[in-house]
């Protein structure tokens, strides 16, 4: 009896939850039976564990999953699309958006799910939204640096101590010096900001041809002191794990967000719309926050809550999309001027 009295409760809680999905939009997904997502998530930390949630919350509708590159992605579209064969429905990328929608492939949808997430969070023009943050400070050895002596300012980069001993990617993305550069600027104002951008340029940081999490990994064996421009949470998930690493936050911390869209002539339109809709629901975020993924939803609190900038009180800087478009080639051309 309390086993059926248990079964109940739980398909009562789960017919509740469902009825925060519209139905007619679940019955018609249902009909199409499939989702396709181009992602640049990490397959075994994220896009495989979403996608069986998604599955198990809506038997019948199976998700089919690709991963690549930003760059990599935004091509794979722009190619299908001009060969007139779209096959993806749903994409998130960090980077690339404007090509997107400048080749008009985005359709315009704004999930409900959704509704409560800052502007900052959301395209005005509806063909976008964040799916999860990311937040780019800098992490240093704990072997090799003790707390009290590691850099806590803008300022402490410019030790002599750190002089060819901190490094960061190759990538000229916001994840990158680029966005580094931009961080500086926003700070500092364009003068005082060149002047030290001149200064850290001698402290000859090490330009890794990797991403932020293998610079981070090679701090963590001690190839280097600190790593600029490291993802907040993945020094989070390495020191739990018992490697030496600790973040410090520059306040603000430069942050970006991947962003997730529907391609206007999408297979599978309607499914396409529930798993975005999922995915940005309550539901779907606290399976990001599982997974060690920030979430976008505000009222979601990471895995480890202090991560987010509320429960971590520290402020950030968003380097949305409108804002790396128009600034992008100029940040770049900045790296290359001072640290070439």
């Amino acid at each position: 009896m309390r086993l059926y009295i248990a079964a109940l409760l739980l398909l009562t809680a789960t017919a509740a939850r469902a009825a925060d999905f519209d139905p007619a939009l679940v019955e018609a997904a249902r009909k199409e039976g499939t989702a396709v997502w181009y992602t640049g998530l990490i397959v075994n930390q994220i896009t495989r564990p979403m996608a069986e949630a998604f599955e198990a919350r809506f038997p019948g509708i199976k998700v089919q999953y690709s991963r690549a590159s930003n760059t990599d992605t935004t091509v794979k579209l722009l190619n299908e699309s001009r060969a007139r064969r779209v096959q993806a429905d749903v994409v998130d990328v960090t980077s690339g958006i404007h090509s997107l929608t400048d080749a008009k492939l985005l359709a315009e949808y704004r999930p409900k799910a959704a509704a409560h997430y800052p502007d900052v969070l959301k395209d005005k023009a509806g063909f976008w939204t964040a799916s999860n943050l990311y937040f780019l400070t800098v992490a240093y050895n704990t072997n090799l640096i003790k707390a009290e002596d590691a850099p806590k300012t803008f300022a402490d980069l410019l030790n002599p101590r750190w002089k060819g001993h901190m490094a960061w990617t190759t990538e000229l993305a916001i994840q990158g010096a680029p966005g580094f550069i931009r961080n500086v600027l926003s700070v500092m104002g364009e003068e005082k900001g060149r002047a030290f951008l001149k200064q850290f340029a001698a402290q000859e940081p090490v330009s890794v041809a990797a991403s932020p999490r293998a610079v981070l990994d090679q701090v963590i064996s001690g190839e280097h002191m600190i790593g600029i421009m490291m993802y907040n949470h993945h020094a989070a998930i390495s020191a739990r794990q018992g490697a030496p690493v600790k973040a410090v936050n520059l306040e603000p911390l430069p942050a970006m967000f991947s962003i997730m869209g529907i391609l206007k002539d999408a297979p599978h339109p309607n499914a396409a719309r529930l798993l975005e809709e999922y995915i940005l629901s309550d539901e779907g975020q606290k399976v990001m926050a599982a997974n060690d993924y920030l979430p976008a939803d505000p009222d979601v609190p990471a895995r480890i809550p202090e991560l987010k900038p509320d429960a971590g009180h520290f402020t950030v800087n968003f380097i949305s999309p409108d804002a790396t478009r128009e600034g992008l080639i100029g940040w770049i051309a900045l790296y290359h001027e001072v640290f070439r």
